[in-house]
């Protein structure tokens, strides 16, 4: 990461207001604007355009080129709008293997046929058998396409089943498996929604400015949102540390006044602590999340006066 893909300078972010500043400007003077790579970014450079804007500028595209082996998780999506990823990768020796030794790529769930009805699936299946058979492309237009029970007849002249169904055994044990299963070519897309762009962790980074929490999102080094839901499985799961450690990280000291349960202040000038609400000066300090701190000041700019209540730590 922070590889420079393309090298560039900018002028200042204020410019003085005398004229021609631009001109009597040095390199010294311009910003570093480098495009980099991104956070969790990597690949080779594949094509690089030169332009130029509408405006003159110079115009600079770059592709990024990753080679990337199908992982669980990937998205795969046919023809027919069957999408899904992958939920399981097992070695070649231990696939469904036919008589003559095939073993498939990909093996679908029956599930996802009968209540999504793309019957057309199985049809490209059968389509594809015959044609890698033939050695010839099958007319697969909508409405056009070739005949289903041709193509039946077809696969049956070569020597297989109409269904396009084939005895399989299974390659852990090599046992004949009792239902017949349908195998043949079928066209699958690799979907944009990879684990490799999506995957995320993160243990300390930024945060922002208002909330002392964590940046959101992957491309800003972003934390991982507990909310509501997540903090149930905590109280679930009993635990109680946890929980009081993670909703408790951005802990920040204040002082509550033990006359009138206002939040102090700390006087540097005089050095010492007192209320602003009585001018009291016995306090009680204590740690809150950051975001409680920003709640009383928030409900304090609407008029909203708050008063707190400290219990005795036992």
């Amino acid at each position: 990461s922070d590889d420079v893909l393309v090298g560039k300078t900018s002028p200042p972010k204020f410019l003085g207001s005398g004229g021609g500043d631009e001109v009597k400007m040095g390199l010294a003077d311009r910003r570093e604007t480098s495009l980099t790579v991104r956070h969790g970014e990597e690949g080779k450079i594949d094509q690089v355009m030169v332009s130029e804007t509408s405006e003159g500028d110079k115009l600079i595209k770059l592709k990024l080129r990753n080679y990337r082996i199908p992982e669980l998780g990937d998205k795969f999506a046919t023809r027919h709008g069957q999408k899904g990823t992958v939920g399981m990768i097992v070695p070649e020796e231990n696939m469904p293997f036919t008589n003559q030794g095939i073993t498939p790529d990909m093996i679908l769930s029956t599930h996802a046929i009968p209540s999504r009805m793309t019957v057309s699936q199985l049809i490209e299946i059968i389509g594809g058998k015959v044609g890698a058979m033939r050695g010839e492309p099958v007319d697969g237009t909508a409405f056009h396409s070739e005949d289903k029970d041709e193509l039946r007849d077809q696969l049956e002249k070569l020597g297989f089943q109409r269904s396009g169904k084939e005895k399989m055994y299974n390659g852990v044990t090599g046992e004949e498996m009792e239902a017949e299963i349908l195998i043949g070519p079928g066209y699958y897309l690799k979907l944009d929604h990879q684990v490799g762009d999506k995957i995320h962790a993160r243990g300390r980074g930024p945060v922002t400015l208002l909330t002392k929490q964590p940046t959101e999102g992957r491309s800003q080094e972003g934390g991982l949102r507990l909310g509501e839901m997540e903090k149930d499985v905590f109280v679930g799961h009993g635990a109680s540390l946890l929980l009081k450690e993670r909703f408790g990280a951005d802990a920040t000291e204040i002082m509550i006044c033990e006359n009138c349960g206002e939040m102090g202040i700390h006087d540097k000038a005089e050095n010492r602590d007192y209320c602003p609400h009585c001018d009291a000066g016995d306090m009680d300090k204590t740690d809150v999340p950051h975001a409680f701190l920003l709640l009383m000041n928030e409900l304090k700019s609407m008029m909203i006066d708050t008063e707190l209540e400290l219990e005795e730590d036992n």
